[in-house]
């Protein structure tokens, strides 16, 4: 009998963890496929939704019950390498439509496959933030 209850509780308390992640994944956002550098090949790409905030974008993997983000790129200090279209086992995830975009921040790399709209929003996310000079300004 106290197995049973344990994983009854066990099952309800995956049910609503994942009824939550829906329900943050459901809020909105943008739909893109990360993953964290390095990888080999078209290995390590996971399906999610991005969303922007003043300093931040944050990852929600779609398979995942973590309550939180992901995986989340802070806004200052970043920087943008190079774009390009998917090449061999990547066609099995993304169209010639998706544009693949190297990211890093302080905390690490990544590679972002977004569509045309996706990745303008994002291109234009990251150069509208303040430049470092107007930071210290407001600061002291």
């Amino acid at each position: 009998m106290v197995i049973a209850i344990i994983l009854v509780v066990v099952l309800v308390a995956l049910a609503l963890l994942s009824t939550y992640r829906l329900v943050m994944l459901r809020r909105g956002g943008t739909a893109a496929i990360l993953r964290i550098l390095p990888a080999r090949g078209g290995e390590r790409w996971r399906h999610g939704v991005i969303r922007y905030d003043e300093d931040r974008l944050v990852f929600y993997k779609l398979t995942s019950l973590k309550p939180g983000a992901d995986s989340v790129i802070r806004r200052r200090g970043i920087e943008i390498g190079d774009r390009r279209g998917p090449r061999g086992d990547e066609y099995d995830i993304m169209t010639d439509a998706i544009s693949v975009i190297g990211v890093a921040d302080r905390s690490g790399d990544y590679e972002l496959a977004l569509d045309r709209a996706a990745l303008t929003a994002f291109l234009s996310w990251v150069e509208s933030r303040p430049s470092e000079r107007a930071r210290r300004l407001r600061g002291h």
